[in-house]
């Protein structure tokens, strides 16, 4: 089918299932730029503003291995249908939503159907096209992703500004069922005939393990580490990913091949993805949210303001094709301007600089992020057999995203405790509460300044207002040091695991592309 596939219809069909994949990086980043005004509209504290990020991630992390086995059993243009759909409702409930819960539930939706997605056109154009046209194939779809990357904060300031936080959602609806009225009529089918069924027990234990596990982080510091709840959903999320990983070596087809992590370079090339994940790609979530509680930009501003770290995720990877590094010094590299430039960031805003500075803190960690973003997955591709490249790939996704979840969660939780105690001595000496000063503190920090100031007398708000300011500085200032530590500890055992020439397998464009998420 593919080989009597016109020119003109490869293009076409290219054209959709790349906007279809671009669609799902771009409603993250929208979403990011929103944060703060979803909080003052749903009077939400920060823990639920987390749970609108972590709810999508964490099912879109915990089904990208098992999507794509999915996609391959039941056909890859019905599977990028179901996905699309399920897209499409979710969006709509996340629009219509008026409480923090039922926006946290339809974006965990809107995470199932974003793996079947991803994963399904990922199939497709590898299933569609051969040889030298895949390689360009995947270029433009890889070039699709990083476009949208760049214009997700832009797009979502000027939604969230013009037309409000809903429509960040609702705007998925009509582009959605047009995407799938391309779909019908352009992609044909296509499926693996020996593909074979889903690992249940594994898909329900990891998802599990990964829930409770977060789950534990972002409440952790709102009911307290010790207490009952908290503690056991740390014991039972990690007796579940246990149990998933003695799951994973007793089946005869494991949706996470753990023999893979007997070779050093591929542990390597993991190590330096989770410096990526939780040193650098964390930044989208916070940044839009420091620009607007540190600087009071608008959402549309702040989403301009972006550019410095954005535009680099795009450009950089193009302009590092040109050099002839090493794989593990461009990693190296990569992870070295990251942990400095998340350090330089801590400085700025402990600092208190103007946007100017700060925004060339942003830029030198764009530019890290750049490095790393399709570095990273090329690593762990060349690590590995090319006979074993799909398992590899969803490893890689699977890895980068899991990781991502918990960097959301744990520096989430280190900025909100470290402005909280930041706060309240201040607090305190304008004749704030603790109890009140640390409810105040968690408002802030969730982006909404109005219900944090509420209840304050005019003739203090200004002096609140500025030490409020001040602590959520000093809450990020910790947070962009943790995610350096990250980043410095994933540089050392990158190099000390990542082979100076590791047997490189051919890596495929569109494996590594899927991986890095271009």
């Amino acid at each position: 089918m593919d080989a009597t596939t016109s020119p003109a219809n490869k293009r076409a069909i290219l054209f959709v299932v790349s906007t279809v994949s671009s669609l799902v990086m771009l409603d993250s980043n929208i979403v990011a730029v929103a944060l703060p005004t979803i909080s003052r509209s749903l009077n939400a504290d920060f823990g639920e503003v987390q749970w609108v990020i972590t709810a999508y991630v964490l099912p879109f992390a915990a089904l990208l291995l098992p999507a794509g086995s999915f996609s391959d059993k039941v056909g890859r243009r019905l599977a990028a249908v179901v996905g699309m759909a399920i897209f499409a409702l979710a969006s709509l409930f996340c629009g219509l939503a008026k409480v923090p819960l039922v926006l946290d539930l339809a974006r965990a939706v809107q995470g199932v159907g974003a793996s079947l997605v991803m994963t399904s056109s990922l199939a497709l154009i590898n299933h569609i096209f051969q040889g030298g046209e895949r390689a360009k194939a995947f270029a433009f779809w890889g070039s699709s992703l990083g476009i949208a990357i760049t214009c997700g904060p832009i797009i979502g300031g000027v939604i969230s500004s013009v037309f409000g936080w809903q429509w960040a959602f609702l705007i998925n609806i009509p582009i959605c069922v047009a995407l799938i009225a391309g779909i019908l009529k352009l992609v044909p089918e296509s499926r693996d005939p020996d593909a074979k069924g889903l690992d249940y027990i594994g898909i329900g234990t990891f998802s599990s393990g990964l829930f409770l596990l977060t789950w534990a982080v972002i409440d952790g510091n709102a009911v307290g580490w010790l207490t009952t709840t908290v503690l056991l959903r740390l014991v039972f999320g990690i007796a579940l990913l246990i149990s998933f990983i003695v799951v994973e070596k007793n089946v005869s087809r494991p949706m996470f091949d753990l023999a893979l992590f007997r070779s050093k370079s591929f542990v390597g090339a993991a190590f330096a993805m989770m410096g990526y994940a939780a040193g650098a790609q964390v930044l989208i979530f916070y940044l839009p949210l420091y620009l607007q509680n540190a600087f009071g930009l608008s959402p549309m501003r702040a989403g301009i303001s972006m550019l410095p770290f954005a535009l680099p995720m795009f450009l950089v990877p193009r302009l590092l094709a040109r050099f002839h590094w090493s794989q593990r010094f461009s990693l190296g590299l990569g992870l070295t301007i990251t942990a400095t430039a998340d350090l330089a960031l801590a400085l700025l805003a402990h600092l208190d600089v103007s946007y100017t500075p700060f925004a060339i803190g942003m830029l030198a960690a764009g530019i890290g992020a750049g490095i790393l973003n399709g570095e990273t997955a090329k690593a762990m591709q060349g690590a590995i057999p090319a006979s074993r490249a799909g398992m590899g790939s969803g490893i890689g996704g699977t890895t980068r995203f899991t990781v991502l979840l918990f960097g959301v969660a744990a520096l989430g939780a280190i900025l909100v405790v470290k402005a909280t105690k930041r706060f309240a001595p201040l607090a305190q000496q304008l004749g704030i509460e603790p109890l009140r000063a640390a409810e105040i503190s968690k408002r802030f920090s969730a982006g909404d300044a109005a219900a944090a100031l509420h209840a304050i007398p005019d003739d203090l708000k200004v002096s609140v207002g500025n030490a409020l300011r001040e602590a959520f500085q000093s809450g990020f200032a910790y947070a962009a040091i943790a995610a350096a530590a990250v980043a410095i500890t994933s540089l050392l055992l990158t190099l000390a695991f990542y082979s100076r020439d590791p047997a490189q397998a051919p890596v495929g464009d569109d494996e590594a592309m899927f991986v890095a998420g271009e």
